[in-house]
């Protein structure tokens, strides 16, 4: 018998054939990134498919990179990011029109699809205290801009220089500061907001601390921050070679609103839970 017809009976008797195709799940290199690539991860396993995890990839350009290169074949992403880091095209307002434009643009310069948005908008969120918010009865940014006093504003190092950060909004609302905004880390925010160093951050919609403080998160009533709507992006390769891919995951579509992910983000980066326990919690409970 010869050597090559050995190696083939082996394989049949061990049931070797061609390896069953993977689909590769990245995420950025923060907290939501790394829960919600988890979560997709874990929800195409239990569709039963073969799942290799690359998560923690790196920042927005990196991921993207992977993405087009084949590298990876979906990670979550946001519509404003795309639209203003990735395409370099100018900030929108109207969540759809942005949705459209960046699901046009990629499919038209990568053969990358985005699926229809899980649910949640990650825009920046202007943050007061809860009992200033109740005893000036503020809803708005609108409803802040009347306070006579100014606002000390606590913000991130980048918001003051961002074509959607602090100039556009003090002149949109007309609201009035005190003094220059301070700048800080991201993680001191809600820190100085309940040590009262400021009474004003510009911080994010679905920051896990928002679930768990005494604060208030003012309405952008005039629309002036970008939509950041986040949903997955995929490869159509990826879409063709694995013909469950696309079904799963449109079930995820709707599925997280704005306190969902706050619920998530809080478990990842304050209470510093495993993230596979996180996700594995979140299909139990839903």
């Amino acid at each position: 018998m010869t050597r090559r017809l050995l190696v083939v009976l082996s394989c049949a008797l061990a049931g070797c054939g061609p390896a069953p195709p993977h689909v590769t799940v990245a995420s950025k290199n923060f907290a939501e990134q790394l829960v919600l690539g988890e979560i997709i991860a874990q929800h195409l396993e239990r569709r039963g498919m073969n799942v290799e995890r690359k998560l923690n990839l790196g920042g927005t350009l990196l991921a993207h990179d992977a993405l087009t290169s084949g590298a990876i074949d979906l990670y979550p992403e946001y519509t404003g990011t795309a639209l203003m880091a990735v395409l370099k095209l100018p900030s929108g307002h109207d969540p759809q029109s942005v949705f459209d434009t960046v699901a046009k643009d990629y499919e038209a310069k990568w053969r990358l699809k985005w699926m229809p948005p899980l649910g949640f908008n990650n825009t920046f969120a202007m943050v007061i205290r809860g009992d200033a918010a109740r005893a000036g009865r503020f809803e708005s940014i609108s409803d802040a801009a009347r306070r006579p006093a100014p606002w000390k504003l606590g913000v991130g190092y980048e918001f003051v220089q961002r074509s959607d950060g602090f100039t556009g909004l003090r002149s949109t609302y007309q609201l009035r500061v005190d003094g220059d905004p301070v700048t800080m880390d991201l993680g001191l925010l809600y820190q100085s907001l309940t040590t009262k160093q400021v009474d004003m951050v510009a911080a994010s919609a679905t920051d896990g601390q928002l679930s768990a403080l005494d604060v208030k998160v003012l309405d952008d009533n005039r629309h002036y921050f970008p939509p950041y709507q986040c949903a997955v992006v995929v490869r159509e390769g990826a879409l063709g070679r694995e013909p469950r891919l696309g079904a799963a995951l449109q079930e995820l579509s709707g599925k997280f609103d704005d306190a969902t992910m706050r619920r998530l983000n809080y478990e990842a980066d304050t209470k510093h839970r495993p993230i596979a326990d996180i996700a594995a919690e979140y299909f139990r409970s839903n």
